[in-house]
């Protein structure tokens, strides 16, 4: 697992949505390359490895009995229904890797609903998701892709995963066996092989020092004696003995190097000459297939003409039928403007008529309702009763206040004739 980290680029975590896979109507649509197509690919592969990173095989394949997708799954469509439900339960299970509260999808949950939910996780994250839901449905694609990058970015985050400079190992340079080849003679091989035959053969040493001052002393001899006749003292059978014991140890094999500019410059001579002669017969092809296709093409020139002139008409009347649509559109255009705004008006005139309808409806039930004339003779009942018992009220009262004045009258009539019979009786006595 920590070769994986080691070796995976972190491409994720980096930049972000650099991938950027907003194709929101809002925003501006930018002219993608042709590797463009491909690279759900590479974004896939990326997933995977992040996957692996987050154990995902021991704690949701496992446990939930899936097949592990392959490298390409969600890029390419095999079942969308199988590949729906496994993005599905990715997404849930990336999202409560993140630490966050994320029930797992069932069979037979709404999709639109769990779509919605996994986009409002992937933007509370802070990533973009300028792209239609129905996108998803699908089960693959760039956009499946990724919400499942971005949401295994955020888990590896939680985890507080890091990625590495990747550890290159070291290649031991394995030397190359060169055939031997007696084309060319390099003084290192000579120097070589001289010590070779040092060792082995020690006895047959020449010092080439010793040589070359023997051979400087006989030079200089034998311009000493320049008149003197030159003729040879040595038999010829010894000549040829010595001629055969020396010969193993003058003989020299030489070895081609593969770094020796010589054989570069060779190398350059057969290419050249293979592509001379390789282009003299491709000249041929080439000028023969430029002939024709310049044959070709005049006689399209002169077809193409013949045509013009032929259908002429044909394309004066077709511009104008071009112009006469182009006005009848423009006339649709302005016409259709026109029953819009008239379709707004008769909505407006619709609401108020049907406001109008409701009034006169609510005052027609309350006109031929008997209700209110029940609840007022009702209210005049009741007003009777209370009538009648407040008069009782004030009779009872009236009654009281009567017997109370001739209560009194009786105690002050008491009480003056009290008063007056003492003072007659004195007078009398």
């Amino acid at each position: 697992m920590a070769a994986a980290a080691a070796v995976i680029p972190p491409s994720g975590l980096d930049d972000g949505v650099s991938r950027a896979r907003g194709e929101g109507a809002g925003e501006a649509v930018v002219e993608r390359g042709p590797g463009a197509a491909y690279h759900m690919f590479v974004v896939m592969e990326d997933l995977v490895e992040k996957l692996k990173l987050l154990r995902y095989e021991e704690e949701l394949l496992r446990k939930s009995n899936l097949k592990p997708p392959s490298r390409h799954y969600f890029a390419l469509p095999t079942n969308p229904g199988e590949q729906f439900y496994m993005f599905c339960t990715l997404a849930a299970w990336l999202i409560n890797k993140t630490g966050r509260a994320f029930e797992q999808p069932q069979e037979y949950d709404d999709p639109n609903a769990t779509i919605s939910n996994i986009l409002s996780e992937l933007r509370s994250f802070g990533r973009t998701a300028d792209f239609p839901p129905s996108k998803l449905k699908s089960g693959y694609g760039e956009h499946v892709c990724y919400v499942l990058d971005c949401l295994a970015e955020e888990a590896l985050k939680y985890i507080g995963f890091t990625w590495k400079r990747p550890s290159y190992p070291v290649e031991e340079l394995e030397e190359e066996t060169v055939p031997e080849d007696d084309a060319e003679l390099t003084l290192s091989k000579v120097d070589e092989e001289f010590v070779e035959e040092e060792t082995d053969n020690e006895e047959n040493f020449i010092d080439l020092n010793v040589l070359k001052a023997q051979t400087y002393r006989l030079d200089t001899n034998e311009s000493a004696k320049q008149e003197d006749i030159l003729e040879s003292t040595t038999d010829a059978a010894e000549w040829s003995l010595e001629v055969e014991r020396v010969l193993p140890q003058l003989k020299v094999t030489i070895r081609t190097d593969n770094k020796d500019w010589r054989i570069h410059v060779d190398q350059m001579h057969q290419h050249k000459s293979g592509i001379e002669s390789a282009l003299k017969e491709t000249k041929g092809f080439l000028d023969k297939l430029h002939n024709e296709i310049s044959r070709t093409l005049e006689k399209i020139g002169s077809r193409e003409k013949y045509i013009n002139n032929q259908l002429e008409h044909l394309v004066q009347e077709y511009r104008g039928a071009q112009a006469q649509l182009s006005e009848a559109r423009e006339r649709y255009q302005q016409g259709n403007g026109g029953v819009t705004e008239r379709t707004r008006l008769l909505s407006e005139v619709t609401e108020e008529l049907e406001k109008v309808k409701q009034e006169m409806e609510e005052k027609g039930s309350s006109m031929t309702d008997g209700t209110p004339l029940v609840k007022i003779k009702q209210s005049l009942t009741k007003l009777k009763q209370e009538t009648v018992q407040m008069d009782i009220r004030i009779g009872v009262v009236e009654h009281t206040l009567l017997q109370s004045k001739l209560k009194e009258k009786c105690n002050m009539t008491r009480d003056m004739h009290a008063a007056v019979t003492p003072e007659s009786a004195i007078g009398f006595y």
